[in-house]
């Protein structure tokens, strides 16, 4: 399993996540090139060394019509954390629609377009539950600005080259302190990162300003697949992203690339009996974040429930289902159950207030443990059949894929049954 570790001792924004995914790429001058291409207008990106504490990494510089624009944290200029994108940007008004169509004009992978407008959903959301306006209605005064447009797309490119499996952050120091924005001096970490920041692992420490922006929040909550330490794995590669700034603790995020290592065999043996030795396989455990969108219905017939739940899978869900329940006065009524991530939760809820009767939606916040998957094709008599194997937590499973099983059936004029037992 190929681990991307990400230690945010030190915070997170976007040119500094950019700059030590760069370290990680083979050619990281030319992917600099491959960024500079891809069309954002007037935007370009420039690799620079950087020291901090000793220590060489990367600083990527995004340019503006060749000039970059600095933070305006509310304390001693000397002491700020540099971020391209703070909130100080009063004269931009982009709107999500305005940064959804510049990133479809892009000349970048529909996985990468894709990426990019789901992390910018998640911002326009904080926003939103921030400043009590409606999604469609909110001014981007920072992230909206094209500096940040190309944080966000450069990250989700290097990430889409990189392709981990796992995705594992530290706690994010946020800073403490106060910040200058557009509407005033908010508390560090600003109303709309503090939101971001719901369901993720963080802690202030004794940095003042503003360590962890909305985009270096918004790019972590949208990749990450757990927080703690960096896991047990063979190191590959290593690379620092630094801030512009000086502090006594070195001013870097520190990516880490690596492999799980293999599990390692336990033999246990009974020295008072002639038991034989048994090897117990350490378990891959994974765990990520969901939510859960629940509504109870009683007033839809069976025929309308069933096509609304057909639409709700049209959008980007991990599972839906219904149960049917007793409700008040006796009333047999029916649960509508929607899992989905966090970045798909407000278009999903557009999806069920338009197609069932219901007139609210309950939301959970859950965490699930799932096992590693990985499909395999066996050979048989009739020919080669997927096989979905689960591994993780001390167990492994195995299982035929139907689609294959339903096909031979069909094409051999034979029970289901008959094919496994064949088989």
């Amino acid at each position: 399993m190929r681990i991307l570790y990400l230690d945010c001792g030190m915070g997170a924004a976007g040119d500094m996540l950019m700059s030590a995914l760069l370290e990680l790429v083979p050619d990281k001058d030319k992917f600099v090139e491959k960024i500079n291409n891809i069309g954002i207008s007037n935007v370009k990106v420039k690799l620079e060394s950087s020291v901090k504490c000793g220590i060489k990494g990367n600083h990527v510089r995004v340019l503006i019509n060749d000039e970059e624009e600095l933070s305006e944290d509310v304390h001693n200029s000397d002491e700020l954390h540099h971020h391209n994108h703070t909130h100080h940007h009063a004269h931009c008004h982009a709107t999500i629609d305005f940064i959804e169509h510049t990133i479809q004009n892009l000349a970048v992978s529909d996985k990468v377009k894709n990426d990019v407008i789901s992390i910018y959903k998640l911002i326009a959301q904080a926003e939103s539950k921030a400043h009590g306006v409606d999604v469609s209605k909110i001014h981007f005064h920072e992230v909206g600005m094209m500096d940040a447009i190309a944080d966000v797309t450069c990250c989700a490119m290097l990430m889409e080259e990189i392709n981990p499996d796992k995705v594992v952050v530290s706690p994010i120091n946020t800073g403490f302190g106060k910040v200058k924005c557009a509407h005033g001096i908010l508390p560090v970490p600003a109303p709309a990162t503090a939101n971001l920041l719901e369901g993720m692992v963080c802690y202030s420490g004794n940095i003042e300003g503003e360590l962890c922006t909305p985009t270096g929040a918004a790019i972590l909550k949208y990749y990450v697949n757990e927080f703690g330490n960096m896991p047990a794995m063979i190191m590959e590669k290593q690379g620092y992203g630094m801030g512009n700034k000086d502090f006594p603790v070195a001013n870097c995020i520190r990516a880490i690339l690596g492999e799980k290592t293999e599990n390692n065999s336990i033999r246990e043996s009974n020295n008072d009996t002639n038991q034989n030795n048994r090897t117990i396989e350490n378990s891959d455990t994974i765990q990520d974040a969901i939510v859960e969108l629940r509504c109870n219905i009683d007033d839809m017939t069976a025929e309308e429930l069933s096509f609304a739940v057909e639409q709700i899978w049209q959008d980007d869900v991990l599972d839906v289902y219904t149960m049917p329940i007793s409700m008040k006065k006796g009333r047999q009524g029916t649960l509508l159950n929607v899992m989905c991530k966090e970045s798909a939760k407000e278009d999903v809820a557009v999806t069920i207030f338009k197609h069932t009767s219901t007139i609210g939606i309950r939301e959970y916040n859950c965490s699930r443990m799932i096992l590693n998957r990985k499909i395999e094709k066996v050979s048989t008599q009739y020919g080669g059949i997927d096989v979905k194997k689960t591994y993780g937590y001390g167990v492994e499973k195995s299982k035929l894929e139907f689609e294959d099983l339903k096909k031979i059936a069909i094409e051999n004029n034979i029970s289901i049954r008959e094919v496994k037992e064949n088989i």
